[in-house]
């Protein structure tokens, strides 16, 4: 019986068939800045810009192998997996239906559909994705097709390993490699090739602080379900990892499990955005966001990070940005209180910084008042202008709140 290692091995061979192998790129930027040798397993620039196209492959040339007569192949997916699962029904030539939530931007849905051609139909069905998801299974077993999980399947799992048949062919075992995780796909994929081919590679595993299901699913001895998700880290942020991929995760080190902060993120897109021109999706920055965490441990070591997503909807920078600066502390939101007399307005103004900016302004006059609220964004070049600037406030007697950091607040006013 061949062994895990084996079968990813044949799975990758065949593959070549599909995409080359993706880059793996040694980042001088990053490699400098960490002192150590930073490299960049790019499945961003995967053919649908990411690593599902893999599991997606592998599971579906494994049933067609099986079942030469299954040719309807269905899937639930707002994202990454929708993109995969469709490229590969094109190359295969067999139907596919992907269904995705009636929310899903048009971006999305219209890359999935050019990926697919006139092999794929989309259907919006569902608010959520759980309401998606349900019709989608229910479809796909009424009309006896296969339906193509994300990253709780064998088969998918073991398509997703061959990211690491890549790296060890080209430049043999590193000495650490960080793995994004959400469903778990990718990184018990990865884990059991490296377990038995390389056990002596250090394995990190990051996930977003909104989403750590790995966290949750280590400490409990089982997978658990999330309360709630932050949903910013779309490609990772899930509620339940899954059960398959956990079988070979178990035995991860609390100590091994990172998490990213939502924000912080932000801050890693826009860097490697402007200083490297790359182009990562929240989920494909996690490799590298969480160098900074580990900065003591990988000094003077070869580290490759996964970038494992690069779809990224430009029309969410303003928000990424926004959220970089607040992270940054050169951003924040207060709550003004202004006396309502004339010159007060100019006297607050006397009191900002040169490198201090105004990027919001909000007040309305109220009647019969002595005072009124002000809500204010305001930009500046580093963060200790702020504790300039508050000291001023409260030495002249204005009262303010700094709500940055009151997520429901922020949310509702910014």
């Amino acid at each position: 019986m061949s062994t895990f290692a084996e079968k990813v091995r044949a799975a990758t061979a065949e593959m070549r068939a599909l995409f080359p192998p993706t880059p793996l790129q040694r980042n001088d930027h990053l490699s400098e800045r960490f002192g150590a040798g930073i490299f960049l397993k790019r499945e961003d620039l995967s053919p649908v810009r990411s690593y599902k196209l893999r599991g997606a492959f592998n599971a579906m040339r494994k049933v067609i192998a099986r079942d030469p007569a299954q040719g309807l192949f269905v899937c639930a997916s707002a994202g990454n997996h929708a993109q995969g699962v469709a490229f590969v029904c094109r190359h295969f030539g067999v139907r596919g239906v992907v269904f995705m939530p009636v929310t899903t931007p048009q971006q999305k849905i219209q890359k999935t559909r050019t990926f697919g051609g006139d092999n794929i139909e989309i259907r919006l069905t569902g608010d959520y994705f759980d309401d998606t998801l349900a019709e989608a299974q229910q479809w796909c077993a009424a009309q006896g097709g296969h339906f193509l999980a994300p990253f709780d399947d064998a088969d998918v799992i073991e398509g997703q390993a061959s990211v690491m048949v890549e790296v060890l062919d080209e430049i043999g075992a590193p000495d650490m490699v960080i793995l994004p995780v959400g469903g778990g796909g990718l990184s018990a994929g990865a884990t059991r090739y490296l377990d038995e081919t390389a056990p002596l590679v250090g394995l990190r595993y990051v996930e977003p602080a909104g989403g750590a299901s790995l966290t949750a699913a280590v400490a409990a001895g089982r997978p658990e379900t999330l309360p709630k998700v932050n949903s910013f880290v779309d490609g990772a942020a899930v509620a339940r990892i899954g059960d398959r991929p956990f079988e070979a995760l178990s035995r991860v080190a609390p100590a091994d499990v990172l998490r990213a902060p939502e924000d912080r993120i932000c801050t890693t897109i826009i860097e490697m955005l402007n200083v490297e021109g790359i182009v990562l999706e929240p989920a494909g920055a996690l490799s590298v966001d969480v160098l900074s965490d580990l900065a003591n441990q990988i000094r003077g070591r070869r580290v490759v990070c996964v970038t494992s997503g690069g779809n990224f909807d430009f029309e969410r920078l303003p928000e990424v940005k926004e959220r970089a600066q607040r992270y940054s502390g050169v951003k924040k939101y207060i709550l003004l209180r202004l006396p309502q007399r004339p010159g007060a307005l100019r006297d607050f103004l006397d009191l900002l910084g040169p490198d201090d900016d105004i990027a919001r302004f909000e007040y309305m006059k109220k009647s019969a008042r002595n005072f009124g609220s002000v809500l204010l964004g305001i930009e500046t070049s580093a963060p200790a202008n702020f504790t300039i600037l508050f000291a001023r406030l409260e030495a002249q007697g204005f009262a303010y709140t700094d709500i940055t950091s009151d997520e429901m607040l922020a949310e509702f006013v910014i």
